[in-house]
């Protein structure tokens, strides 16, 4: 791959050596693969794992008729771009806190018409979209921040911090979407979050204390669960 990638041999000898530096292969490349979509990476912006396309196939499973979709804490917008590619019609609003990532969803949801607001969470999306939102998927960090130093290289030397650390628990910004989303969510709206094994049952719990009827969907093979809850 990434012979295929370099116009020169200068190219390919210096992405080879990012490589073997141990700079990830999609942040090499410039591009990851997402559920057939190929998604525009660059240095410092998290890279989009495929465990999370378990997430996309619940939220189109939920709401297969989405007219709203919020991508929060976006990082490259493979998310919200998926959903789009999905939906017909569909006004896409993706966020993120991170200057890079901004950037860079900007050029992977540009083709769909989709709109990046910079900001913290909420803060960043226009106020017209509260209460019409009816799919919120919101990729959070879930890493606790004793644990973010176990990761491996490729994601703790390469990737941005605000995108892995989420707290002690891990759940710091979980629970704060979970407790304001309702305020955005159409009426059969759902919010959807990835999270582990371990902190799915605190996760269910906070979504519950929002007030959203909430499910836990798990895959074996990706190796992930998500927690979905949806507006009365």
């Amino acid at each position: 791959m990434i012979l295929a990638a370099a116009r020169d041999t200068q190219e390919l000898a210096d992405l080879v050596d990012r490589r073997v530096a141990g700079q990830p292969l999609e942040l090499v490349l410039g591009w990851a693969e997402f559920r057939g979509l190929r998604i525009a990476v660059e240095p410092g912006v998290f890279v989009p794992r495929r465990r999370t396309e378990f997430l996309v196939e619940q939220a189109l499973a939920q709401v297969p008729d989405a007219s709203v979709v919020v991508d929060l804490c976006c990082g490259s917008g493979a998310v919200g771009a998926a959903l789009a590619a999905a939906l017909i019609g569909v006004e896409l609003h993706a966020a993120d806190i991170d200057p890079a990532a901004v950037r860079c969803a900007r050029r992977n949801v540009a083709s769909v018409g989709g709109h990046v607001h910079a900001g913290d969470l909420f803060e960043a999306l226009p106020d017209g979209l509260r209460g019409r939102v009816d799919i919120l998927a919101a990729n959070v960090p879930y890493v606790p921040t004793g644990e973010v130093g176990l990761l491996p290289a490729e994601a703790r030397d390469h990737e941005p911090l605000v995108a892995l650390d989420g707290g002690t628990d891990g759940l710091d910004v979980l629970r704060r979407v979970a407790a304001e989303a309702p305020r955005w969510l159409a009426p059969g709206g759902c919010l959807l979050v990835e999270t582990s094994e371990r902190q799915a049952p605190a996760a269910v719990a906070a979504f519950g204390r929002a007030g959203l009827e909430t499910r836990l969907a798990v895959s074996e093979e990706m190796y992930t669960d998500v927690v979905i809850g949806v507006a009365p």
